[in-house]
C-alpha cells in the first residue's frame, strides 16, 4: 500500500475541520476533488474514515486510529523539508563583488565562469561603491571581494591579484590645444610635463593614495597640482571635462566611459601604467573568496605579463 503525503494532509484537514467544505477551502482545492481523494484513501485502507450525512462529518474508529499517526508523519515530513532547504541554502552562498565602475574588459563573465565551475551554487552579487571608498567596500566589510585600482590605502590589510595593466590616458575637452598636439605627435601622445599647468579633476580626499595616483603626484617633481573639481563617478568626470573644469587621467580600458561626445582621450608619455586588481581582506580565507582570487590570477596572468 502506497499512501502519499497529500492523502494524509487531506485526511487530517477533514478530520480537524469535520467539514469537507471548510477543509477544501483550507487546502485551496475543490470540494469534489477532496472528496474523491478521501474515497481513494479509504479504498486503499479498506475501511471508511468518516461517517457522513447531510449535516455532519464524524471520524470512524479507523479514522480516529489513523489521525495521530497521520499527524506524526506530516510533522516528520515538514521537519525533513526544513532540513533539506537549510542544507540547500547553506550551499547557495552569495559573494558580494564591489566595484567603483564596471570593470569591463570581459573580466566579469570570465571570472564568473571560472568561479561557477568550482562552486556552482554560489551567487555573485555586484555592488556599486562610490569613488570616495578606494577599497570598494572591503574596508567596512560590505564587499567580500572587489575590483580596485592600485595602490590601495592600508595595502597590508589586503591580498590582491592584478587583472589588467594599462597605459594612462588624459581626458581633454574636444578642441583642446593638447589634443591637436597629440595628433601631430609621431606616437600620438602628449608629455605629462605639458599637463602640469592644467587644472586636474581629483577623486574625493577620502580616496587617499589613489587620489594622489590619479593626479600623478609621483611625476610632478614636487609641484602641487591645480584642482579644478572633485569627481566621484565616470559621469561626473565626463561632464566636468566637457565643461572645461579640468582634465583627468584615466586607464585606457575606462576611456569609453569618459571619452565621448565633447571629450577625447589621448595617451600620456611620462606616467606609469595603471593597475586594476581583484582584492580581498588578507584575513579572509573563506573558500569562495579564495576561489575568486584564484580565478582572477588565472584571468590576469596573460593580461599583466
Amino acid at each position: 500500500m502506497d499512501v502519499h503525503g497529500r492523502d494524509l494532509r487531506y485526511f487530517t484537514a477533514v478530520a480537524e475541520e469535520l467539514s469537507f467544505t471548510r477543509a477544501a477551502e483550507k487546502l485551496f482545492v475543490s470540494q469534489p476533488a477532496l472528496s474523491k481523494q478521501i474515497r481513494m484513501l479509504e479504498k486503499q485502507l479498506g475501511a471508511e474514515l468518516f461517517q457522513r450525512d447531510r449535516r455532519t462529518v464524524r471520524l470512524t474508529a479507523v479514522g480516529q486510529a489513523l489521525l495521530p499517526h497521520a499527524r506524526e508523519v506530516l510533522s516528520a515530513w515538514h521537519t525533513a523539508q526544513t532540513a533539506v532547504e537549510e542544507a540547500k541554502s547553506a550551499g547557495r552562498c552569495d559573494l558580494v563583488i564591489g566595484m567603483s565602475t564596471s570593470p569591463g574588459r570581459g573580466l566579469l563573465p570570465a571570472l564568473r565562469a571560472r568561479l561557477l565551475s568550482r562552486h556552482p551554487d554560489v551567487r555573485p552579487v555586484l555592488r556599486q561603491v562610490n569613488w570616495a571608498d578606494p577599497s570598494a567596500g572591503l574596508a567596512d566589510g560590505s564587499s567580500d571581494v572587489a575590483f580596485v585600482w592600485l595602490p590601495l590605502p592600508d595595502g597590508d590589510r589586503y591580498q590582491h591579484a592584478a587583472v589588467a595593466r594599462e597605459p594612462r590616458l588624459v581626458a581633454l575637452p574636444d578642441g583642446h590645444p593638447l589634443a591637436a598636439r597629440a595628433a601631430a605627435d609621431p606616437e600620438g601622445k602628449v608629455d605629462f610635463t605639458d599637463l602640469l599647468d592644467e587644472p586636474f579633476l581629483a577623486l574625493p580626499p577620502q580616496a587617499g593614495p589613489l587620489r594622489d595616483y590619479w593626479l600623478a603626484l609621483d611625476a610632478r617633481d614636487g609641484r602641487e597640482p591645480r584642482i579644478g573639481a572633485v569627481v566621484a563617478s565616470a559621469e561626473e568626470t565626463h561632464e566636468a571635462v566637457a565643461s572645461g573644469q579640468g582634465v583627468a587621467l584615466l586607464a585606457a580600458g575606462n576611456a569609453p566611459l569618459v571619452a565621448r561626445d565633447e571629450v577625447v582621450a589621448v595617451p600620456v608619455r611620462g606616467v606609469s601604467p595603471s593597475r586594476l586588481a581583484v582584492a580581498a581582506r588578507k584575513d579572509d580565507v573563506r573558500p569562495l573568496v579564495l576561489a575568486y582570487l584564484a580565478a582572477a590570477r588565472e584571468v590576469g596572468a596573460a593580461a599583466v605579463s
